[in-house]
């Protein structure tokens, strides 16, 4: 498999850098091995049965974007010079790691200051990113993080346009909980509250699992020979519940249906051993045409990047032929793409 065979043409009109209001107004492509139909997020009521188990992931995105400025004492004095952060996750020593801009002309032991409360200083640089502890832990800390940064919105969007207060509440999940991620599980942007209660009341189940999704989702794929790639690894937990509603849901028939490629991802981790079993740690499963599922039915997710690692793991949900013609049908109907887009619900 070449990284060829997962790229296609999307005009750039296409790339949303706006959601759908409401939340369950965006449109959605509903595939099969043989047809293809054009519905709404509202009408994902009609495609479910009662019993089908949707798996949801509750992580919450942090405001990980924040601008400063450098602090750095020379024999003339301070002399400061403006920053750009994104940070990643806290490592196990305190610090954070981040993407820095620009991270060549940042040294060692300088102070990076964001607000009058909160401030950095960096402790190293590594794999491109540096390494920063923050002047606060704690709530302290999350309360300043809050008032400083802005939503991490992903490169395609944050190049048209910057986050703004808007930001805080689209790109969040109407059931974020577990704070972590530098990135939305976009697939459950599409949800809100009288969609789920329509789903409630039709009998479809619900269980929730932890994936914070990193920065490295989006990075590029660069090797010709796609089994090549090395896939970034992101911290998940599968409770013992959700695995056991899991379990449940197999064992008498029903589909497993998780809501997002990183929900995917992680039970499909869990589910190594052919079964379904808690699992706490981080995943790095790269999941392309060939890949064995034990666990997912289906799958609904939002439209993705071309040559990206998410292309081809709908390639093997679907096969490589079908997605194109799935692709193709989207790009002629002006779906709309990427993590404000639309949605698809691929059912194999």
């Amino acid at each position: 498999m070449h990284l060829s065979d997962f790229d296609f043409d999307l005009p750039d009109e296409l790339i949303a850098t706006r959601p759908a209001k409401p939340r369950s107004s965006a449109r959605l492509l509903v595939a099969t091995p043989e047809t293809i139909t054009d519905a709404r997020v509202s009408d994902l009521v009609d495609w479910l049965n009662p019993g089908d188990l949707l798996v949801l992931n509750d992580t919450r995105v942090i405001p990980a974007r924040l601008s400063g400025l450098r602090r750095r004492m020379g024999e003339a004095g301070a002399t400061e010079a403006k920053i750009e952060v994104t940070l990643l996750e806290p490592r196990a020593d305190g610090t954070w790691s981040a993407l820095v801009k620009p991270l060549k002309k940042v040294k060692d032991g300088e102070t990076v200051i964001f607000s009058d409360a909160l401030s950095a200083c960096v402790e190293g640089r590594g794999d491109g990113q540096g390494y920063l502890r923050f002047n606060l832990t704690g709530e302290d800390f999350d309360a300043a993080l809050n008032a400083a940064g802005a939503m991490p919105l992903p490169p395609y969007i944050a190049a048209k346009r910057a986050a703004d207060a808007q930001d805080r509440e689209d790109y969040q999940t109407v059931w974020a909980e577990k704070t972590g991620a530098v990135a939305a599980p976009t697939a459950s942007l599409h949800f809100d509250e009288p969609l789920l209660d329509a789903l409630r009341a039709k009998g479809v189940l619900f269980t929730h699992v932890t994936l914070h999704v990193g920065a490295g989702t989006f990075l590029p794929v660069k090797v010709d020979d796609v089994t090549q790639h090395k896939m970034h690894g992101e911290w998940g937990e599968v409770s013992e519940a959700a695995a056991q509603a899991i379990a449940d849901a197999k064992a008498r028939g029903a589909r497993v249906i998780p809501v997002g490629t990183t929900a995917l991802r992680l039970i499909e981790t869990a589910a190594r051993s052919g079964t379904i079993q808690p699992y706490r740690d981080v995943t790095d499963i790269f999941i392309y045409p060939g890949f064995t599922f034990h666990v997912a039915d289906a799958l609904m997710t939002n439209f993705h990047l071309p040559k990206s690692t998410l292309m081809m793991l709908v390639s093997a949900l679907m096969g490589q032929e079908r997605i194109r013609a799935i692709y193709d049908h989207a790009v002629t109907e002006r779906y709309r793409f990427f993590s404000y887009g639309d949605a698809s619900l691929l059912l194999p």
